[in-house]
Order: C-alpha cells, then sequence, then structure tokens
C-alpha cells in the first residue's frame, strides 16, 4: 500500500471538507422540519443526510491530523464525495422526492460545493504524490 506525505494544501482542504461538512449537518440536521417546508424535502432524508455528515467530519479531520497517510484514504474521500454528488443528483433529478426550486437549487449548490472539494483533494492528492525535485541541478 502506498503512503503519502500530507503537505499543508491537502491538510486544509481535508479541514476545509470537514468544517463544511459540519455546518451543513448542523443546518441539515437540527433545521430539518423548517427546511422541510422551505425545500419541499422530506425532514428524514434530511435528518438521514445531516447524521451522515458528522461522522465523515471526524474521519476528515483525523485524516487531516496525520503526518502520513494511506494515498487509498485520499482517494475513498474523493470517490465519496463523488458519490455524494451523483446521490444529490439522483435526489434532486430521480423522481423519489419532489424538491422546489429552492429545493434543487440547495442541492445544487451542497453537491457542487462537493464536486469542488474532491477536485481540490484530488489535485492535493496528486501534490502530494509528485516526487520531490532535485536540488541538484
Amino acid at each position: 500500500m502506498s503512503h503519502l506525505t500530507m503537505t499543508p494544501f491537502l491538510r486544509r482542504v481535508l479541514k476545509a471538507d470537514a468544517w463544511i461538512s459540519v455546518a451543513a449537518g448542523v443546518a441539515m440536521s437540527l433545521g430539518a422540519s423548517v427546511l422541510q417546508d422551505v425545500l419541499h424535502l422530506p425532514s428524514s432524508l434530511l435528518v438521514a443526510a445531516g447524521g451522515a455528515l458528522f461522522p465523515w467530519a471526524g474521519f476528515l479531520l483525523w485524516l487531516a491530523a496525520k503526518a502520513v497517510v494511506p494515498s487509498a484514504a485520499v482517494w475513498a474521500v474523493i470517490a465519496l464525495n463523488a458519490l455524494w454528488f451523483a446521490d444529490s443528483a439522483w435526489v434532486s433529478l430521480g423522481g423519489a422526492f419532489q424538491p422546489n426550486a429552492l429545493g434543487h437549487a440547495f442541492i445544487a449548490a451542497q453537491a457542487f460545493a462537493v464536486l469542488v472539494l474532491a477536485e481540490l483533494e484530488f489535485m492535493g492528492l496528486k501534490r502530494a504524490t509528485q516526487p520531490a525535485l532535485s536540488s541538484r541541478g
């Protein structure tokens, strides 16, 4: 299994992902009854999705605190963020739920944020795995 040294960039992105996840988790979990009426999404979906973000954030913070991590762990973060994006598209467009325009905008905004984080994490992974340039010219 290959490992990589955590770079400051990757550490910051993982922490940003974690704290954004906490904020979204709090909003969706604690505000589910209000958001249900505003977004036309079931509160059970909002509570479940919001609740899932807390252990996710904990994992991201734990990973960001490590000096060396398995590259597979960072790939897993990227893959799970891509899965969240795909699931968001399904919730918005799949027909099982009927969000209103504001609900679609909410889903699209958080899905876009997750996609940006996944891309930044991918960039961080690539930077962390690049061989260091030799000081000899």
